[in-house]
């Protein structure tokens, strides 16, 4: 794919409608990597001007920050910010809520004040302003699906029906399981957990929430983080469910029924 970044921009003279923040799963984990391609594939069909930092994207600091390393955290912002406002960036699309929550909430005391947007909420846009249509054939049409609620995108920052009426606009039957929206359980790698080894306890929090999206007997779980569509899978997974039960990002599931 070419994929335009904003040094590419700036040669040219020109600027980007928006900027697309990878994020470090979205870079470097192959499970992720899929999800931004299908992102950037969805951009590139609905006719939107956008560019990358490429190697200018450093982390956001989240994990840092959520482990209790303030220092390292606000060095990496400050570092972003100082790249970030050299572009004289205005409008950020990322596909990851931690990388979302930080750019929109954390970001501003340190000088850095953009719209942020979740890629969710640009899909529901493009949707309803008509820059994405969806084959005759949508072979999603009817198809069963649950959605899992991130809480850095739920409960942090209260976008609950974004996702859902993107997962509608595909005539999607959507499955709510017992717990969801405000209280949605977490899919076990918030707070930098993701990165450390569980605490002792009975069973582990993706296990649990795993066991909660195949009660619902839906065809596919849909998530709208990389950290939750990881442990989800795992979680399904150890539970010898793949066979019936697939995780997919909403970027790709519009990407597979965009024209």
């Amino acid at each position: 794919m070419k994929v335009n970044t904003m040094a590419d921009f700036r040669a040219r003279g020109e600027k980007p409608e928006v900027l697309f923040w990878v994020g470090c799963a979205g870079s470097f984990d192959q499970r992720a990597q899929k999800i931004t391609k299908a992102f950037a594939t969805i951009l590139d069909k609905a006719g939107i001007q956008y560019a990358v930092l490429g190697k200018e994207e450093a982390c956001t600091g989240d994990p840092a920050r959520r482990a209790g390393n303030e220092f390292m955290f606000q060095m990496m912002a400050y570092q972003n910010i100082q790249v970030l406002n050299g572009y004289e960036i205005k409008k950020i699309v990322t596909t990851c809520p931690h990388c979302f929550n930080t750019l929109k909430n954390e970001y501003p005391e340190l000088g850095g004040v953009y719209d942020v947007i979740h890629h969710t909420t640009f899909l529901q846009e493009l949707i309803e302003q008509g820059k994405i249509k969806f084959t005759d054939s949508n072979e999603w049409k009817g198809k069963s699906i649950t959605y899992h609620d991130s809480c850095y995108l739920g409960r942090a920052n209260d976008i609950y029906e974004a996702p859902r009426k993107v997962l509608e606009s595909l005539d999607m039957e959507l499955r709510e399981m017992k717990r969801c929206k405000s209280k949605g359980l977490c899919c076990g790698a918030g707070g930098a957990q993701m990165f450390k080894e569980e605490e002792k306890g009975e069973k582990r929090i993706n296990m649990e929430r795993a066991d909660e999206a195949i009660e619902t007997k839906a065809e596919f779980v849909a998530s709208a983080c990389p950290f939750c569509n990881t442990m989800m899978t795992d979680g399904i997974k150890n539970r010898d469910e793949e066979v019936n039960t697939s995780v997919l990002d909403i970027a790709e599931i519009v990407a597979m029924a965009i024209q």
